[in-house]
């Protein structure tokens, strides 16, 4: 007895079940045997390779405008472009912020504003329509249901390119040509459709039964579905809002087909930069391309918290 004692005190912390495995193979689905194989250790190298390759070659063109925005430009147009801007100046923001308009077009201040009023307008009735209509979609069944939702994908395969003179025509019986209406009503056409039926997946992806449990427990329709449906659907409305922020700022062929002069939005002022009669001043091209691209990063950097937080808040009201 004292024996036994005795080595269970020498065994400490090991344990009798390690002392008694020592020397046997180890089991089949254990730590031993789940090694990666060599195969498995190149694909892996050779899948990550290739992604850093795509995330290269997706980042120059933004380093490079970044790059070029803060040169000179006797630097820009040379044989021998930097990869890092040393003769590093602001000259190029400053011009493309105070460049002075031509007789009837704006500047940059003003359109802006332009593109601020249009893109907000658009995202806000964005949202709205295309939340009302994907719920009506995934959660009502009516007559003609199965058609509207097909009619939407056969509009997202019709480019709007191929409607320009329609659209044009039809903006012009209206007299709304050169007008912010007029653009954010074709802006409203164009992205509506996609918003609909990406919110539609998301509202089909929350069981009603969660707003059936909400009420059993006291709430009433609007509240349940305010308070345990919407939480959930917050990231699809953060992830389709900027879709359309994008598709309505970035948005350059309808807006030079439609606005002219003093409406000119912020792609189409860009436009203004070439000339016949001058030189094209790049780095002021490239400073201005970078101030666009500030609004939408800004954009995003906000939501981005916002669509986390929704998908935890969902989660816990859930």
């Amino acid at each position: 007895m004292s024996y036994q004692v005795t080595a269970a005190t020498q065994l400490g912390t090991v344990g009798v079940d390690e002392v008694l495995d020592e020397g046997r193979p180890p089991k089949r689905g254990s730590i031993e045997v789940r090694r990666p194989s060599g195969r498995r250790i190149l694909t892996r190298t050779l899948l990550n390779i290739a992604a850093l390759v795509v995330f290269v070659c997706s980042v120059f063109p933004v380093y490079w405008m970044l790059n070029m925005s803060f040169t000179q430009g006797r630097s820009i147009i040379s044989r021998t472009p930097s990869l890092i801007p040393l003769d590093f100046t602001f000259q190029n923001y400053l011009t493309a912020w105070t460049r002075e308009a031509a007789p009837g077009q704006t500047d940059f201040p003003h359109a802006l504003l332009t593109s601020i009023i249009v893109t907000g307008g658009v995202l806000i009735f964005t949202l709205l329509f295309a939340f009302l209509a994907s719920i009506a979609v995934a959660r009502f069944h009516f007559r003609g249901r199965r058609g509207f939702i097909v009619s939407v994908l056969i509009i997202q395969m019709i480019p709007g390119q191929a409607m320009m003179f329609t659209i044009y025509g039809m903006i012009d019986d209206w007299r709304l040509v050169n007008t912010l209406l007029g653009l954010g009503i074709v802006y409203l056409a164009t992205v509506i459709p996609f918003t609909i039926w990406t919110l539609r997946g998301f509202v089909a992806g929350v069981p009603a039964e969660l707003e059936e449990a909400a009420m059993i427990d006291g709430c009433t329709k609007p509240q349940a579905f305010w308070r345990v449906t919407f939480p959930l659907l917050a990231p699809g409305l953060v992830s389709t809002g900027i879709f359309a922020f994008i598709q309505a700022w970035n948005e350059f062929v309808m807006a030079l087909l439609l606005m002219k002069g003093y409406n000119l939005t912020l792609p189409t002022w860009l436009n203004s930069f070439q000339s016949a009669t001058e030189a094209t001043n790049w780095g002021a091209v490239m400073a201005a391309s970078t101030l666009i691209s500030v609004p939408v990063v800004i954009f995003f950097l906000i939501v981005q918290g916002r669509m986390t937080g929704g998908l935890v808040a969902g989660a816990v009201k859930g």
